[in-house]
């Protein structure tokens, strides 16, 4: 009886000793795949958006950034669409009559911000063969027009309307 118990406490022994490695096992196994499935979580990056600030004497790249990011968030709505470039028009642009324009455009739709700067941004973009049926199938748009505005030198850019104007 007493070989017995030496016996399971021997077979205890070694199943507590494998089932401690199979929990070490299954968690590494766990870790491994937690790892996996967060870095496939990450947005997979598209083609590189080509960037041209020009010259400006109104506005730093920071302030030129700020907008770029709206505009680059608009358009990633844009299903079967692939943004190719963004280009800063010019100075000119930022002309008190556009910003009467755009004014304009916010009183239309019953919008109360009064804005004192706009800028304008011109981008290129390709449509795959399955764009929706808002663009031409597999076609190249130049010079698409993105105008934003703000009320102050602090304020946040808004992106006021967009197309070929």
């Amino acid at each position: 009886n007493e070989c017995y118990n030496e016996k399971n406490q021997v077979y205890r022994l070694e199943f507590e000793t494998e089932r401690k490695m199979m929990k070490k096992a299954i968690s590494l196994l766990l870790l491994v795949m937690c790892v996996c499935g967060m870095m496939g979580c990450e947005k997979a990056a598209g083609p590189e958006v080509e960037i041209n600030y020009g010259n400006s004497s109104v506005y730093s790249k920071e302030e030129m950034d700020e907008a770029i990011e709206i505009i680059q968030e608009a358009f990633a709505a844009w299903d079967g669409c692939e943004l190719q470039s963004i280009s800063y028009s010019s100075d000119d642009e930022c002309s008190s009559e556009n910003i009467s324009w755009l004014n304009d455009l916010m009183e239309a739709y019953d919008l109360s911000d009064e804005f004192t700067q706009c800028i304008m941004f011109e981008s290129d973009f390709h449509t795959s063969e399955n764009a929706s049926a808002v663009w031409n199938p597999d076609t190249d748009y130049k010079d698409y027009q993105w105008w934003l505005a703000r009320t102050s030198d602090n304020s946040e850019w808004k992106l006021v309307t967009w197309g070929y104007c």
